[in-house]
């Protein structure tokens, strides 16, 4: 099963760039930048990776994002992930960043996404392998500050698909968010959401209601509302689900534990994703491995969700189909057309 899962043609559509901030990455531009970082080798970093729920990863995910500090840093980051995404078979990619993490420590919004435009630029052109940027809103802080993040973003809008809301969920509903999205929207900007992770189903109402949002982040916890589960198929909402991540912050137990196969019975459009790899032990290919394993995925079911991370991401028709044909072509060479 495993070679099957390196051969699929995979879109990856929930992927925090700093969170594929690998030990030894880090530790290297802690030295290059003379940062100080509470952490004697890349052993210990990589032993401090390790955590019980999300606001403990958060912790060191924010404390991490401090080697950060010129704008190779940030391409040497993305290229990093975008080198494993080409070894992993992902044909695009949908990347969040999170820049108010960046500008609240002075570094100017600008160095941040011109670097990672850069590592785009290169993957497409070497690689052929094209992405599209996310823009993320902290939810821990103010809707005031998401919309000074607007306008900082604003000379480089036409590099930005959508905006997201990431972080802690707790106590943190969408609706805070109504009014910035609204703006963000105006602006011309597509919309999805963090939800259900943490937080309630009706978060995802949230979400979807308020925020307009194309597509639910996470949204596992839409299983606890079946008129939510019934909402989600009928209007074909794609779910980003990050099963590594999940089992690590502890929304389930374990794999076995995991909702996934039961929403893809349903017809809930869900897709997999590796959120934050470096802290969680997997990109794409272990996600999928995992959740097949963990579940009892079939090789139709892992295809399937292949096809909806397709449809489920912001490309045009044309390279929609030419990846649905591709997949296909797959699912036929494997006896399973």
């Amino acid at each position: 099963m495993l070679d099957f899962i390196r051969g699929l043609p995979k879109v990856e559509l929930h992927l925090h760039i700093e969170g594929t901030l690998e030990p030894d990455l880090m530790f290297t531009l802690a030295q290059r930048n003379r940062v100080t970082i509470p952490f004697g080798s890349v052993e210990e970093v990589r032993a401090a990776y390790n955590f019980s729920d999300l606001q403990s990863f958060l912790d060191i995910y924010y404390r991490g994002a401090n080697v950060f500090q010129t704008e190779q840093d940030f391409f040497d980051l993305a290229w990093a992930y975008f080198s494993k995404a080409i070894n992993q078979n992902i044909r695009h990619a949908e990347i969040f960043f999170d820049p108010q993490m960046h500008t609240d420590r002075g570094i100017p919004f600008e160095i941040v996404i011109t670097g990672i435009k850069r590592a785009q630029d290169e993957a497409l052109s070497k690689h052929g392998m094209p992405s599209y940027l996310l823009m993320c809103f902290l939810r821990h802080l103010s809707p005031d500050e998401g919309f000074k993040l607007l306008d900082e973003a604003q000379p480089f809008k036409k590099w930005i698909t959508a905006v997201g809301l990431d972080s802690s969920e707790q106590n943190r509903p969408p609706a805070l968010f109504e009014k910035l999205f609204k703006k963000a929207r105006e602006q011309g900007y597509l919309s999805v959401a963090h939800a259900g992770e943490e937080g309630p189903a009706d978060y995802v109402w949230e979400a979807l209601e308020l925020l307009k949002a194309r597509r639910i982040d996470h949204g596992v916890r839409s299983m606890d509302d079946p008129a939510l589960i019934e909402y989600l198929v009928k209007n074909k909402v794609p779910l980003t689900v990050c099963p590594l991540s999940n089992v690590k912050l502890r929304v389930f137990h374990e794999m076995s534990d995991h909702n996934i196969k039961r929403m893809l019975e349903k017809g809930v459009c869900v897709t997999i994703n590796s959120d934050d790899p470096a802290y969680f032990g997997g990109y794409m290919n272990e996600n999928f491995a995992a959740a097949q394993e963990g579940v009892g995925l079939s090789r139709s079911d892992l295809v399937k969700i292949c096809e909806n991370s397709i449809d489920a991401s912001f490309l045009g028709a044309d390279r929609k189909n030419i990846l649905k044909v591709e997949l296909a072509a797959y699912s036929l060479k494997n006896n399973l057309g």
